[in-house]
Parts: structure tokens; C-alpha cells; sequence
């Protein structure tokens, strides 16, 4: 679907939800490279996939083999009569994480990068990695975090645990009723070219106005962000990047340019210390809900906090390997 990328289809299966078989789409950037000593997967959020080629261009120029995940029913990987984004139990999508690692460049160090909802779905998969040990024998040594969708946003009442029941009950008896419909513009409409923006799209896989929020859906989302609250170790340094404030989502783009519609930073920082490790977190100033979808300046500052970690980690990784070279 791009230019100069390759993508590779993985069968999963039959979905536990009754919507067909499942696959995932493994995107790569270029030719293989089977021996580049550093790679990076990227995971990406609800409505959306991939298709941030700069991001993906500022990656190589780094030394890194870039490679994408579109999740099953996302993107390149939804198919006719099925949900988009929809699951209910976000631990499933460890089975596609890892067959993507195992078509990935074989002696590369891998970075894991997610953004929203694939920033909290891949903390979990990580900690699940390492109560296995799992971690050192994917070599998997540094994850990115854009923007992680830790808690739920809006009024106090919503991330009460009678709400969480009430949402829980509904989801067992219709875990595909519409708990939000799509909106009108706002987020959405500050990135499209047809909209104003500056970056191009398939409309289909990526509304504007978003995919409609189901309570089943939903209740896996609360479920995990639980599950994170209580504590997590990813077992490798991370960074954490985020706008510095976050806006009010209206209808008129022009006001929403600079901070974040989709989510409130506040619950990113508040939450960000229960990802484990060795944690770096930069709000960067007026930058988007994806900070590299950003205005200009914002995302280029959001790059540039981004190199000043990739130098510490690419330093680090290095040394680790001439070490176990020597042994």
C-alpha cells in the first residue's frame, strides 16, 4: 500500500468473537535485512494503522530495520463483517506480537514502540514476556511510548468500580452495543490533508471522526488499565513522550492543534511509574495526542527528545553486545 514497503499477512485463526478468521499484516520498510543489529516494531492505537512514513524514514536514518504491525481487524488487517479494533481481551494480541518478532530481522536488538492503545497493550504483552523470561531471548531491549492510553479519561464517575461493573455486565450480554458513536471532526480533522492537515490516509481504516467504542471493547481496555495500575515491569528502559496539556476535542481543528484532544496527560503522568524500569518522561510543549502528528514545531521537538533517548539506548545496547562478544 506504500511505496517502497513490503507486507507480509499472518494468519491467526478463528476469533474468539465469532467475527471470521483473523489475520495481522507485518509492514516493512525496504528490503529485508536480515543482518541489521538493531530494529524497531511499531503498534498502533484504536483507529488507526500504519502509514507515519517520516517516523518510519527517521528510524532507518537511526540504523534501525523498521517494521509495523497492523493489528487484527485494523487497518490492512480488517477484513468484510468484522468490527474494526474490536477484541475483548487485549492478552490476544500477544499472539500476533510475537509471530511479528519472529519475522523481524533475526539478530537485531528490537525496540518496541506503541501509541495509545497500542501503548497500553504492549507494556502487558512485555510483562507477560518477562515473568516467562522471554525478554533476553527475543532480544527485545527498549521500548517507546507515544501518548500510552493509561487510564480513562473524562469525569471521576466513569473510573468508579460501580461504572466498571455496570460496563462489565452490559459487555457479557452485548459486548458490541455502541457506547460512543463516532464523532464529528475533531481530533481527526487536524491531521488530514483534506481536512487541513498535513499527512495523508486511507479514510476507511482511519475516520475522522473515529470507529464507534463498544462496551466490550471497552470493558478489555478498563480491564488492562487495572491490571497496570497495580504495577508492571516491561524489563527494559523506556521513554514516554506526551503533550504538555491536553484540549478540549471540538468540532473547529484550528483549536485544537496544540495538545492533546484524545487524552488527559495528567493520568499519563500520574500512571507512567507503574510501567517499570527504568522510565525517561518528556511532555513535549503543544504537542498532539501522536506527538509526531504534531504541528511542526512540536514534532520536531518530539523527534528531538526521541533522539537524545536513542543515543543512551543505541550507546548502551552496543556496549551490552561487544561485552557478551568478549563473554
Amino acid at each position: 500500500m506504500l511505496p517502497g514497503y513490503w507486507q507480509q499477512t499472518i494468519g491467526l485463526g478463528p476469533d474468539p468473537d465469532g467475527e471470521g478468521d483473523l489475520v495481522a499484516t507485518l509492514v516493512r520498510r525496504g528490503e529485508p535485512e536480515p543482518s541489521a543489529t538493531h530494529a524497531v516494531l511499531l503498534v498502533h492505537g484504536f483507529t488507526d494503522y500504519f502509514f507515519n512514513t517520516e517516523q518510519a524514514d527517521h528510524f532507518a536514518a537511526r540504523g534501525f530495520a523498521v517494521y509495523a504491525l497492523d493489528m487484527n481487524k485494523c487497518g490492512r488487517s480488517w477484513r468484510e463483517g468484522q468490527t474494526p479494533h474490536f477484541t475483548t481481551d487485549l492478552a490476544r494480541y500477544d499472539t500476533e506480537l510475537e509471530r511479528a518478532l519472529d519475522l523481524m530481522a533475526p539478530t537485531a536488538d528490537v525496540l518496541i514502540y506503541g501509541h495509545s492503545t497500542g501503548g497500553l497493550i504492549v507494556p502487558l504483552w512485555l510483562d507477560r514476556m518477562r515473568r516467562r523470561g522471554d525478554i533476553a531471548r527475543r532480544h527485545i531491549t527498549g521500548l517507546v511510548l507515544n501518548s500510552p492510553w493509561l487510564d480513562l479519561q473524562g469525569p471521576a464517575i466513569l473510573r468508579t468500580a460501580p461504572t466498571g461493573a455496570a460496563i462489565g455486565a452490559i459487555s457479557r450480554i452485548r459486548k458490541k452495543r455502541v457506547l460512543r458513536p463516532p464523532t464529528e471532526g475533531g481530533y481527526g480533522a487536524t491531521l488530514h490533508k483534506e481536512y487541513g492537515g498535513e499527512f495523508d490516509y486511507n479514510l476507511e481504516w482511519k475516520p475522522i471522526g473515529g470507529f464507534p467504542v463498544t462496551f466490550g471493547w471497552l470493558h478489555a481496555i478498563r480491564r488492562a488499565q487495572i491490571k497496570l495500575h497495580r504495577g508492571l515491569d516491561v524489563g527494559v528502559p523506556n521513554l514516554i513522550l506526551r503533550s504538555d496539556r491536553s484540549v478540549r476535542e471540538v468540532s473547529d481543528p484550528d483549536t485544537i492543534q496544540r495538545g492533546d484532544a484524545v487524552l488527559d496527560v495528567r493520568q499519563i503522568a500520574r500512571w507512567a511509574g507503574c510501567i517499570g524500569n527504568r522510565s525517561t518522561i518528556v511532555p513535549i510543549v503543544d504537542a498532539k495526542h501522536d506527538v509526531f502528528l504534531s504541528v511542526a514545531e512540536s514534532r520536531h521537538a518530539a523527534y528531538c527528545e526521541l533522539d537524545k533517548w536513542l543515543d543512551s539506548y543505541l550507546a548502551e545496547t552496543s556496549d551490552t553486545a561487544t561485552q557478551s562478544e568478549r563473554g
